[in-house]
């Protein structure tokens, strides 16, 4: 390894593992509890962290682009699929808008659904001023529609393990629609009530992103498994690349 190599080495990103990269396209592994962007706690934030590791490893001077094209929020880790040119923001960007961008979540859940797997939509509206959103009812000014799927994958110590997709990217959206039947996230302080106490991590994790390439227009799919600890550890690695394989 060469004095260059060791450099790179160095400065790298040691807790954000780069799962691909190429002239357009950077898709890596958020990791839990760090903001997607800068906000007001000014804690560093992911955006922030690779730009400053595209520019040192790629010795750029001045600015380095990249752009965000979707959100993982503060607590949840996962895949994340960010844009190196303005076209390829453009055009993932629009990826999204036409629901061409595939997302695949994994979380687990206090209590069991009362179905085992089922459509949700329901009518959400954020408060910004407490960064907290509720369901509404249709019509309410303001209010967006949140649409997604899920299924229940497995369940133990009474907790479920579900599979997640998305067909909206509203702001909390999984969280307060899983909330909204009566079985809010594991360890979220936010949502989950009583159910979730201090120290306990929120049990959401983007397993899987995907959208056609913006140059190329072939498929990409990038995943990422949950760290082996509870509460993901109550089920084998396996039944993640289960999911994985079914959405590939």
């Amino acid at each position: 390894m060469n004095q260059d190599e060791l450099t790179r080495q160095e400065h790298a990103q040691p807790n954000i593992p780069v799962l691909y990269e190429d002239n357009h396209v950077l898709a890596v592994v958020k990791p839990v509890n760090v903001p997607t962007q800068e906000d007001a706690s000014g804690d560093p934030d992911l955006l922030s962290l690779l730009k400053e590791d595209l520019k040192i490893r790629h010795n750029k001077p001045g600015n380095v682009f990249l752009g965000l094209v979707h959100r993982l929020d503060r607590p949840v880790g996962g895949a994340m699929i960010f844009a190196k040119t303005s076209k390829a923001a453009s055009r993932l960007s629009e990826s999204v808008r036409s629901r061409h961008f595939h997302k695949l979540y994994t979380a687990v859940l206090n209590g069991v659904p009362a179905a085992l797997q089922g459509r949700l939509t329901h009518y959400l509206l954020k408060d910004s001023r407490t960064n907290t959103v509720k369901t509404v009812r249709p019509g309410t000014a303001g209010a967006k529609e949140a649409i997604l799927e899920y299924r229940v994958i497995g369940q133990a110590a009474g907790l479920s393990l579900v599979e997640i997709k998305l067909h909206t990217g509203r702001s909390h959206q999984i969280r307060v629609q899983m909330q909204a039947i009566g079985c809010p996230l594991y360890g979220d302080q936010k949502y989950g009530g009583n159910l979730s106490r201090p120290g306990q991590q929120l049990a959401l994790w983007s397993l899987l992103a995907g959208a056609p390439h913006p140059v190329s227009k072939e498929a990409m799919s990038f995943h990422s498994l949950p760290p082996v600890q509870f509460p993901w550890s109550e089920w084998p690695l396996s039944l993640y690349e289960k999911m994985i394989t079914s959405e590939n």
